[in-house]
C-alpha cells in the first residue's frame, strides 16, 4: 500500500469512527401517501418491533445506536410509556434518540396547531410540546425535533402575521421548559400538507423563530424540504457560519418530499453537504445531529434503512478524502478547473474497499446488505409479523 493510499484509509477510518446517524422508528412501520398505503408483512407494528429493527440496522452498520421516537405513535400515553421505552433500550442496546412531537394528525389541527386561530387548540398543541420535552428529559434525549405542519390553502383565509406571533409564543414556552442540555430543533418545509402558505416555510423563518425562542433552539434541515434546484449546501454553510445548525433529516427526492433512499437520486448533493460540514471547525460540527427521515411503501423497511446508512457512510467517507488544504489554495487563486477536479476526485473515488476493511476491523460484516439478506432476519420478521403489521398504520408520513 502506498503512503497516499494509507493516508486515505486513515482519513476514512477516522471519519467513520466518528460518524453516527439516527434511524427513525416510523421508517420501520407501515406508512404511506395521501393516495394510499401498500402494507408489508414484515413492517413493525409495535414499539418493541421498531427497536428490534433498529438494533439490526446498528448491528450491521455500526453507525446507528439511536432510534428517533414519534410521541403520538411510539409514546401515545406520554410519560407513562417511558419505563417501557427504557426497558427496550436495555434489551436491544439501542437508545432513544430525538423526540418528535406530532402536531399534524389530530382532527383538531385542521386549521393549524400552534398557529391555530383557536386559543384553546393552540394551548392543547403547546401542552403536547411540553409533554414531549418531559419525555425527552426522562429518556435523556437531547433533541426535541419539531416539524410544524401549519399553514393555509387559500389567499386571504388566514392572518399570516398573527400566526407568526402564535408560533413565536409556543416555541418560546417550549424552550423555557428545556433542561440545560436539551435542544429544540426547528424544521421547515415550503409546502405540504398546505399549499398556499406554510407557517415555517424556509430556513430563514426557522432561523428567526429559533433565535427568538432562545439559545438552545437550532435549525433542522430536511434534505427533501426544498424547492427544486435549491442550493442546500449553501444553506448549510450559512447555518454553520451563524452557529445555528442543529441537525439533519436525511432522505432523497426527485420532485418534492419523496422520502427516497439517501443517495438514490443525487448522491453528489449529499457529498457536497458533508463537505461543508467536514470543512467547518470541529466545535461547529460536533453537535450536529445526523438523522434519517424516510419511509418506504415499496422497498423493504429494514433493507432500505441499511441501504441508507451504508450510503451515508460511503458519502461521508468520500467527503473526508477532499484535500482541504490544496482545495483552499486553488480556491484562493481562482483556479477553477483544478479546484473542481480536486473536489470531484474525492467524490469519484471508490471508497468501498476501504470501508470493507474498516467494517471487518470493527467486527462488522464486510457487506451489510449481503449480511442482512443471508442472516434470515427479514424472513423471520415477515413470518412472525404477517397479519399484525396492518394494525399500526399512521395516517400520514
Amino acid at each position: 500500500m502506498s503512503s497516499k493510499d494509507e493516508g486515505a484509509s486513515q482519513r476514512v477510518w477516522a471519519a467513520l469512527d466518528g460518524f453516527r446517524i439516527e434511524v427513525p422508528s416510523w421508517g420501520f412501520s407501515n406508512t404511506g401517501t395521501r393516495f394510499g398505503k401498500f402494507l408489508q408483512d414484515g413492517a413493525a407494528s409495535t414499539i418493541e418491533e421498531k427497536f428490534s429493527d433498529a438494533a439490526q440496522v446498528n448491528a450491521l452498520t455500526g453507525a446507528s445506536p439511536r432510534v428517533a421516537l414519534h410521541v403520538l405513535w411510539d409514546l401515545p400515553n406520554g410519560t407513562a410509556d417511558v419505563p417501557a421505552i427504557q426497558a427496550l433500550e436495555k434489551k436491544y442496546g439501542i437508545k432513544a434518540g430525538s423526540i418528535n412531537p406530532n402536531l399534524f394528525q389530530d382532527q383538531e389541527y385542521k386549521f393549524g396547531s400552534i398557529a391555530n386561530p383557536s386559543a384553546e387548540i393552540r394551548q392543547r398543541a403547546l401542552d403536547h410540546l411540553l409533554i414531549s420535552v418531559e419525555i425527552g428529559q426522562e429518556l435523556q434525549s437531547r433533541d426535541i425535533s419539531l416539524w410544524i405542519a401549519d399553514g393555509s390553502n387559500y389567499p386571504g383565509t388566514q392572518n399570516i402575521r398573527k400566526r407568526i406571533g402564535w408560533v413565536e409564543e409556543a416555541l418560546a414556552s417550549t424552550h423555557a421548559a428545556l433542561s440545560d442540555d436539551q435542544r429544540l430543533l426547528v424544521e421547515y418545509k415550503p409546502f405540504e400538507p398546505y399549499f398556499y402558505h406554510t407557517d415555517v416555510a424556509d430556513w430563514g423563518m426557522a432561523l428567526e423563530l429559533a433565535r427568538r425562542a432562545g439559545p438552545n433552539a437550532k435549525v433542522l434541515v430536511d434534505t427533501g424540504h426544498h424547492y427544486q434546484g435549491t442550493n442546500i449546501e449553501q444553506i448549510v454553510a450559512w447555518l454553520l457560519h451563524l452557529g445555528a445548525l442543529g441537525g439533519f433529516h436525511f432522505n432523497d427526492r426527485k420532485y418534492a418530499d419523496d422520502d427516497l433512499t439517501l443517495g438514490s437520486i443525487d448522491p453528489y448533493q449529499v457529498f457536497r453537504i458533508f463537505h461543508e460540514i467536514l470543512n467547518a471547525k470541529p466545535e461547529d460540527r460536533e453537535s450536529i445531529a445526523f438523522m434519517i427521515d424516510q419511509s418506504h411503501n415499496l422497498k423493504g423497511k429494514v433493507e432500505a434503512m441499511v441501504q441508507t446508512v451504508v450510503s451515508a457512510q460511503e458519502l461521508y467517507a468520500k467527503a473526508s478524502l477532499i484535500d482541504a488544504e490544496r482545495l483552499a489554495e486553488l480556491q484562493q487563486s481562482c483556479n477553477l478547473v483544478e479546484a473542481e477536479q480536486c473536489f470531484r476526485d474525492a467524490f469519484w473515488q471508490d471508497v468501498r474497499p476501504i470501508i470493507r476493511e474498516w467494517r471487518i476491523a470493527r467486527g462488522l460484516p464486510a457487506d451489510a446488505l449481503k449480511a442482512l439478506s443471508e442472516n434470515g432476519y427479514v424472513e423471520a420478521i415477515t413470518r412472525d409479523r404477517k397479519g399484525r403489521s396492518a394494525s399500526n398504520v399512521p395516517t400520514y408520513a
